[in-house]
């Protein structure tokens, strides 16, 4: 069935569907950066009409994925060395002041959350050195889930909501960089010492940790995408 055998009252459940969609398609990849977003190519490949698209869209643009030309439509949002270094400084500042006030107010199922998902997150550590092809989009879900379950506990609603828009934006340069899949990096280790200064409740170390592997891979995905500018 597609989207417009769904009743019109729904429209707004049409516009939410095809929001996540195209969002989950923007971050993959599989809409490429500054692609152009025709109206009625999109209303073919989603099976949508005109009106939940625009809406989605302009959703989309709020978010910093998608970007609206005027008179010229809309395109997805392009891949800028400058603005994810930008973004990095950001998501940085959001996540570590989130992680201190998770461990202050954490508890016991907090610590639970944290241990179950680094559990799985080190089995996908591991499968994305062997096969970064095959692994990466599990290794991406299993590194969300732990970073979120981190900062679970920090009591604030729209400091995560602020964090989970930023994580997005940086999943994204993330996915369109192939060499760093392949990158001598133990991200397990990384991820390991993270977890035992959460779990230690030391909110400097934590902070400290975090902040070195975030900045790691903003290093590492400039770098390459400037060598893939040819500068």
């Amino acid at each position: 069935m597609s989207f417009q055998d769904v009743d019109e009252d729904r429209g707004m459940t049409l516009a939410e569907t095809v929001y996540g969609r195209l969002r989950s398609d923007i971050i993959s990849g599989e809409r490429a950066p500054e692609e152009r977003l025709r109206i009625e190519r999109l209303s073919r490949l989603y099976g949508i009409g005109p009106t939940p698209l625009r809406e989605a869209l302009q959703r989309l643009c709020a978010d910093g994925l998608v970007w609206s030309r005027g008179n010229r439509g809309f395109a997805v949002a392009p891949l800028d060395v400058a603005e994810f270094m930008d973004l990095n400084i950001a998501r940085k500042a959001v996540e570590t002041e989130a992680v201190s006030l998770s461990i202050r107010n954490g508890g016991d199922e907090w610590e639970s959350g944290v241990v179950a998902t680094f559990y799985r997150l080190e089995k996908q550590d591991r499968a994305l050195v062997e096969h970064p092809e095959e692994a990466l989009d599990s290794w991406e879900m299993a590194n969300a889930a732990f970073h979120r379950a981190t900062v679970a506990a920090c009591g604030s609603r729209w400091l995560l909501k602020v964090r989970a828009r930023l994580h997005d934006q940086c999943e994204r340069y993330r996915r369109a960089s192939v060499d760093l899949r392949r990158a001598e990096r133990d991200l397990a280790a990384e991820h390991r010492a993270i977890r035992d200064a959460v779990l230690d409740r030391d909110e400097a170390a934590a902070r400290k940790l975090i902040g070195q592997h975030f900045d790691t891979t903003a290093r590492m995905l400039s770098e390459e995408m400037r060598q893939g500018q040819g500068a």
